[in-house]
């Protein structure tokens, strides 16, 4: 059994550790807890390299023992002579700043989920709906939304390399198994200081069922359904949050109006030759066009 108090004398917890010769207090570093199973660690007062050593093996032990996935330490570059000890312990850079170092370790023996760094983070949910009544929902399992109840929209993060469309199809079919076929950008909210300081951006699409049997993936979601429509938007948390509540008025919109979107258009790089493409309305354009000839 493990406990944990707190040292008058230091920043740092303490915990109860049982070994044979009964019961020890042992120092750990300060963490909070993240939003997917991991801890973040900001450092802050100086120390030398063998306390540090000492803390942070004692600490690595405790959130083996606790579960915990991955590990984020935040050095500040006054304390760049702790960067070695971390690094020898099976630390490894995840992105640098100005002033400070972020390092990062994963604890459990499975494949690594850490996110690559970026300046910016590119988010994608996916709005699925079937004979324009009902729409794939899924409750998630880790993150903010955790045992929250909420239904809500599949929603992940575009791979580094990975286009916006295709991040749409492949969080569908892995968190449901549901085969899609891309149809528009609905819309999409820029944030800022959401991720480490980062800034979010987040791209709504809509999508076109092309199978309806679900099947979950069972790591990050909880439950999936097909639900109507109605039902979905008249969760309080949807009414209550502007981003959710104009995913249900632009769903509406779409599937009541002649709302248009924005679909990919493949180009070619002027600089390499490459296909990339061009998010626009088709629609429109084509109807623009063909009234120019």
């Amino acid at each position: 059994m493990i406990g944990v108090m707190t040292n008058s004398t230091s920043s740092s917890p303490i915990v109860d550790q049982v070994c044979e010769n009964g019961t020890q207090h042992v120092e750990i570093l300060p963490a909070i807890n993240d939003d997917h199973g991991g801890v973040i660690v900001e450092m802050k007062e100086s120390m030398d390299s063998q306390t540090f050593l000492v803390l942070l093996r004692a600490s690595i032990g405790q959130w083996r023992e606790q579960g915990k996935k991955g590990v984020w330490i935040k050095l500040p570059i006054e304390l760049v002579n702790l960067v070695e000890t971390a690094v020898k312990e099976g630390f490894w850079y995840h992105h640098a700043e100005p002033h400070y170092l972020m390092l990062v370790f994963w604890i459990p023996a499975t494949a690594n989920t850490i996110p690559a760094n970026a300046t910016h983070r590119v988010g994608v949910g996916a709005i699925v709906l079937k004979n324009e009544k009902e729409m794939l929902v899924v409750q998630e399992k880790s993150g903010r939304f955790r045992g929250t109840g909420v239904w809500k929209i599949p929603t992940g993060v575009v791979d580094e390399g990975e286009d916006i469309f295709m991040a749409a199809k492949r969080e569908v079919k892995e968190e449901t198994g549901i085969d899609t076929e891309f149809v528009e950008i609905l819309a999409f909210r820029q944030s800022h200081q959401s991720f480490f300081g980062k800034s979010d951006l987040f791209f709504l699409c809509v999508l076109r069922p092309l199978s309806f049997d679900i099947q979950k993936q069972d790591l990050e979601i909880e439950a999936a359904q097909w639900m109507p429509f109605e039902e979905f938007a008249n969760q309080p948390f949807i009414q209550k949050h502007d981003l959710f509540r104009y995913i249900a008025d632009i769903c509406l919109a779409k599937v009541k109006s002649d709302y248009g979107g924005f679909s990919p258009s493949p180009m070619t790089s002027f600089f390499d030759d490459k296909t990339s493409y061009i998010y626009l309305n088709n629609k429109d354009l084509k109807k623009f066009l063909s009234s120019s000839i």
